[in-house]
């Protein structure tokens, strides 16, 4: 489901999982020493997730001890 909404914003999958915290207000911190990661990691800001996006990756059941993507 994420790589469905990545290719409709023409965003890779890191790039909407950054994106979705960032509209939640979760501070973010990705971490890369590949130089075109962190390039990715940079461009998230040129677009926004629709609500229904945001609800569709909130009710992602991920089984794990922290809510981070």
């Amino acid at each position: 489901m994420i790589k469905d909404i990545a290719k409709r914003y023409h965003k890779t999958s890191a790039q909407v999982v950054l994106r979705w915290n960032i509209e939640r207000d979760v501070i973010v911190i990705p971490s890369s020493s590949d130089k075109k990661h962190i390039e990715e990691n940079i461009d998230i800001f040129d677009f926004k997730l629709d609500q229904d996006d945001m609800q569709a990756i909130a009710l992602l059941e991920r089984h794990e001890k922290h809510d981070w993507y």
